[in-house]
């Protein structure tokens, strides 16, 4: 076992980019997928032993990258995010053969897939500058063809993919800087030989590196300001990419995060991770307040995984605030909260995405304000998307409350403290994490009220149907885990905690004690997450029998009369007495005006008789990304207007270029001298 695994998992995964881009249509899809499957049961092997035993593994090869070679090591910290993959693509794997036929079927698609799965479950194992850089450099490409699947029919999906390139391309730039950098002054490009030379390496490099990174990596987490394309590639990537990007590929940008700041770095100042807090709250905040207010599925969806990715990095950002003033029992609690936090959010959202796909495969649309009804005519679909949006909200007993109680949990427990910075961070961590809950639970009574319950809004909700069994199969796998992981959470725990005593300087090996319950070892502390289920089980139950047994007793008469969910029991109901996703949304976008900016358009006909009559009104109301608009937009003018101006340089005058030619050489002459 000693690296068999990490072998497997990379001949396996290129035999199934092989067998997509080379087997005739009918044949590709699932030979590909058996043999992703393959790849990731090796990395998930491999993974559980370095979490059971804590040995790493590893693999040096010069026979495959040429100068560098290629050299693997993969850790507890990196296992746990190898897990998560293997989890998310044996899912969304499933899913995909049955939404291989609405376009996911192509060669270049068929070929995509493996190699973006089998780059993110080896990205983690990379032990080298040259080796990770390689792998992520590989995944964004696999990512970005996926992206591009749909860009024939759409000029949207050609948009996004060009907002993608470039972020993750730009991110990429400083990814390779700050790894540079770090390299350069740690006496190898390995990461071995990094963590013995980072105590040395100068604090401008440290500072420098650092910031390079979290910008980076933050751009692949989806972390504001670095967002922007996030609502914009999701949505218009097949689902089974989608459910990828967001439960696995973003959680890799929490990974590069941990990687640079702890691992290689052994952490920094407490300055660095005030950052590092501030960017989740603000990420928190501007993903929920977005997600509660759109009215795309898909973009909505995109938006919560902002939110989600923010509050695993206010734990991030606490775990170092912890441990840089001295408290190393509260850190390790504040990154097991934040590596729970990264495997719910792989569950729940990769469930949320493939069931969001199912209903744009069904109705044709993703628009809340036309969906409606689809929990009568896709009942599966609309029960997993039911238990996703419960999780996510962070309701009991799924697993998105354990996660978000233990994050409290350790924010309260920083308190009080001497550090100034640590007393204005947490009361703000706790704030900005009450107000994300509020405005996620906002956003997913919206989604599931509007699109699941009510009257339908559009032909294609009125004769939606299911879709195939495997596509069902896929989603509630993901939804599952939900549930198991809400109620038994003890069985990550060990390995969470191993991985968090390898990512935090210093910090305490076992700081819970997870059982039937958790307990926060020298803290008032517990939750009991399968008796807290077992109450609501049995509170459920006895209201049915009481029910029932009410209905039986002659002498009360009771009479019961079914109305349409949303109706407010009337007995006549159209859809459109109901409310749409936009006037739900509508008070939230008044209160938060000064922040969302909506545009907004009255239109108003009057009659050709007379100007006094009016014939109809159209009002009508948009959301943009207001980052996107007030600091790329006009980047993109300026790079554009220079494009404009440098133009004028060609004119095809060879005198002109040799002219220009000169001028070079007598500047770099004049700097060398």
């Amino acid at each position: 076992m000693n690296n068999v695994s990490l072998v497997v998992t990379a001949i396996v995964g290129c035999a199934a980019a092989i067998a997509g881009g080379a087997l005739p249509v009918r044949t590709r899809v699932g030979a590909a997928v058996i043999l992703t499957w393959g790849a990731c049961a090796a990395a998930f092997v491999g993974a559980v032993h370095v979490l059971q035993t804590g040995h790493p593994m590893v693999l040096n090869s010069t026979r495959i990258l040429p100068i560098t070679g290629v050299s693997m090591a993969l850790d507890p910290l990196g296992a746990i995010f190898v897990v998560i993959t293997a989890v998310v693509a044996i899912a969304s794997t499933l899913y995909w053969l049955g939404y291989a036929s609405h376009g996911l079927s192509s060669r270049t698609a068929s070929a995509a897939m493996p190699v973006f799965v089998t780059s993110m479950l080896l990205v983690p194992a990379a032990g080298s500058v040259a080796t990770f850089m390689w792998l992520w450099e590989v995944m964004a490409l696999a990512s970005l063809l996926l992206v591009l699947v749909d860009q024939r029919r759409r000029e949207e999906t050609r948009s996004a993919a060009q907002w993608y390139a470039v972020m993750t391309h730009a991110g990429a730039a400083a990814i390779l800087l700050a790894l540079v950098m770090i390299a350069g002054h740690g006496g190898g490009q390995t990461f071995a030989a990094i963590r013995i030379h980072a105590a040395h390496l100068p604090t401008a490099v440290r500072t420098t590196a650092f910031l390079l990174a979290l910008i980076g990596f933050g751009s692949k987490a989806g972390a504001v300001p670095l967002h922007v394309w996030l609502p914009k590639a999701h949505p218009e990537a097949p689902s089974p990419a989608s459910a990828l990007m967001s439960g696995a590929m973003v959680n890799l940008g929490i990974y590069g995060i941990l990687l640079v700041g702890d691992r290689l770095l052994g952490g920094g100042p407490t300055w660095w991770w005030l950052v590092v807090t501030g960017v989740g709250v603000i990420s928190a905040l501007f993903g929920a307040l977005h997600a509660a207010t759109s009215t795309d599925l898909k973009r909505l969806l995109a938006y919560s995984t902002a939110d989600n990715m923010g509050l695993v990095l206010i734990g991030v950002g606490a775990s170092g605030l912890f441990a840089s003033t001295g408290h190393p029992i509260v850190a390790s609690i504040a990154m097991v909260s934040a590596l729970l936090l990264t495997v719910n959010h792989a569950a729940f959202k990769g469930s949320l995405f493939l069931s969001a796909g199912s209903v744009q495969v069904a109705t044709g649309s993703r628009d809340l304000d036309r969906l409606g009804g689809l929990m009568k005519r896709m009942p599966v679909t609309g029960a997993v998307f039911l238990v996703g949006g419960l999780a996510i909200a962070a309701l009991p007993p799924l697993n998105g409350f354990v996660g978000e109680w233990m994050l409290f949990q350790s924010l309260l427990h920083g308190l009080p403290t001497s550090s100034t910075a640590v007393a204005i961070a947490v009361p703000v961590g706790v704030a900005a994490l009450a107000l994300t809950g509020g405005l996620t639970a906002a956003a997913f009574v919206k989604a599931i009220g509007i699109g699941f319950l009510g009257r339908p809004r559009s032909e294609g909700a009125t004769t939606a149907h299911e879709v195939p069994r495997t596509m069902q199969f896929g989603a509630g796998l993901l939804a599952g885990f939900c549930v198991v992981l809400g109620i038994v959470p003890s069985i990550v725990m060990p390995a969470l905690e191993r991985a968090a005593a390898v990512a935090v300087p210093g910090a305490s090996a076992r700081p819970l004690s997870a059982s039937t319950d958790l307990r926060l070892v020298g803290f008032q502390g517990v939750l009991a997450p399968a008796l807290l289920a077992g109450g609501l089980a049995l509170a459920f139950f006895l209201v049915v029998i009481l029910r029932r047994i009410a209905q039986r007793r002659s002498d009360l008469r009771l009479t019961l009369r079914s109305a349409e969910p949303w109706g407010c029991g009337r007995e006549l109901q159209t859809a459109r007495m109901q409310y749409t996703a936009t006037s739900f949304a509508e008070p939230l976008q008044q209160v938060f005006d000064d922040v969302l900016r909506p545009d907004r358009d009255l239109d108003v006909s009057h009659l050709a008789e007379s100007r006094y009559y009016t014939e109809k009104i159209a009002y009508r109301t948009s959301i943009g990304d207001v980052i996107e608009h007030n600091l790329y937009r006009p980047i993109i003018g300026a790079v554009y207007r220079w494009g404009l101006w440098a133009r004028r340089l060609q004119n095809g005058s060879v005198h002109r270029y040799l002219a220009y030619g000169l001028v070079v050489l007598v500047i770099i002459l004049a700097v060398i001298v």
